[in-house]
């Protein structure tokens, strides 16, 4: 408005930049409440009225329009601020229930526990969300820690719902099945009375005992990245490869267990595909295998901050999905 006056100063009589003024309570309201904006605005009327008296335009029809306009923008702009200042006390509700809600469903996974420590990540491809279809659980039973890793079908409110069941179902099944095929089972039952339609969960199950080996299931997931001491990084493959959570009722594969040697300093990465579908610049899939030195980090909270820091830089900013990792490490 300082400009505006100055400029309406200096260009003498033939023109006019008073009308510039209404700019300062508009744009007032786009970053100040309701007080301030209608500061901005009473400033930008008197320093109309002055400008007027300054060009001798007091009482001039046209002049009497100009700060007619001021006036009728300021007061606008007064309702657009306290119009603004609702939507974001509202927005700030919903993150904030967001923000619970997430917490609810992916609860804080304990450092160590068992024979194992570990260390868990979540990006998430919206900022404001910071909730969406990846899910994670660990579950300290008789049976030894049990680890669960997946990514449902689609987005939004629906994908939650889905990651929920699945979770429930686990944190129940986890204590009460001895094997883990039953926990499958268990949460295979679940879901069919939930999902409609083809919709699906995929997902990898693991059982890590007291032993040299960890048991795991895989359900059309992306096999765990293993990286042994001192050795390089190799996916865990199963042998066959079975369908996803909803949709075992479909096919004649069974999702069924194998074993992987899990020697104290080995470490066993799970992930979704969000990880492994990241694209850089020039639309290259983020090569984790080749990355997997990063996770050599005595501690797996750095290896693992380090890896999504390395995932970040390979795509330029934010990711296009979201990215659950979850690191396991014998102690």
């Amino acid at each position: 408005m300082g400009v505006v006056g100055l400029s309406d100063m200096l260009a003498g009589p033939d023109v006019r930049f008073r009308p510039l003024l209404a700019l300062g309570p508009a744009f007032a309201a786009l970053w100040c409440g309701m007080r301030r904006t209608a500061l901005v605005g009473m400033a930008a009327l008197a320093l109309a009225v002055l400008l007027s008296s300054y060009s001798h335009a007091l009482g001039k029809r046209q002049n009497t329009l100009m700060l007619a306009m001021v006036a009728g923008i300021t007061v606008a702009s007064v309702f657009a601020s306290s119009g603004r200042q609702k939507r974001e006390r509202l927005l700030a509700e919903v993150r904030s229930v967001a923000e619970v809600a997430q917490q609810v469903l992916l609860r804080p996974v304990p450092r160590r526990v068992g024979p194992v420590r570990v260390a868990v990540s979540y990006t998430s491809a919206t900022a404001e969300a910071r909730i969406g279809g990846d899910l994670y659980e660990v579950a300290s039973t008789r049976a030894g820690v049990r680890v669960i890793v997946g990514d449902v079908q689609g987005k939004g409110l629906e994908a939650v719902e889905t990651a929920a069941a699945v979770l429930g179902a686990f944190r129940e099944a986890a204590y009460d099945e001895p094997e883990l095929t039953g926990v499958v089972a268990r949460i295979e039952a679940s879901l069919g009375r939930q999902l409609s339609g083809e919709k699906f969960v995929t997902a990898v199950l693991a059982e890590f005992d007291e032993g040299d080996t960890a048991t795991l299931v895989n359900c059309g997931h992306p096999s765990p990245l293993i990286l042994r001491q001192g050795g390089v990084g190799a996916f865990a493959e199963p042998d066959d490869v079975a369908p996803p959570l909803g949709l075992t009722g479909l096919a004649d594969i069974r999702p069924r267990p194998y074993t992987i040697g899990f020697a104290p300093g080995d470490r066993m990465l799970f992930y979704t595909d969000g990880v492994i579908e990241a694209r850089d610049g020039e639309g290259r899939f983020y090569p984790l295998l080749d990355r997997s030195g990063l996770l050599k980090a005595a501690d797996p909270e750095k290896a693992l901050e380090e890896l999504r820091s390395d995932v970040l830089r390979h795509v330029g900013g934010r990711i296009g999905d979201d990215a659950a990792m979850l690191l396991v490490r014998r102690r």
